[in-house]
């Protein structure tokens, strides 16, 4: 396999990357919304934990971008 091609593979392999961080992203969304409609009270305590859940889960994500761009240039 050429340098070019493997490259190539590489930033496609790196989507799953961003379909990961949108996986995640919708799942800590998603139980936020259920948990504050079973529990409203405990939206002020969950608040803190959907940011710092949601930055990770993004990082993730943008790793991949980096990679992905970087990939690009080396071709």
């Amino acid at each position: 396999m050429e340098a070019q091609a493997g490259a190539l593979l590489g930033m496609g392999l790196c989507a799953l990357g961003f379909f990961g961080a949108a996986i995640g992203v919708g799942m800590i969304f998603s139980k936020m919304i259920e948990t504050v409609g079973r529990q409203p009270n405990a939206e002020p305590k969950l608040t803190k934990f959907l940011w710092i859940g949601f930055a990770f889960v993004e990082q993730f994500g943008l790793f991949s971008f980096v990679i992905a761009i970087l990939l690009m240039l080396k071709t």
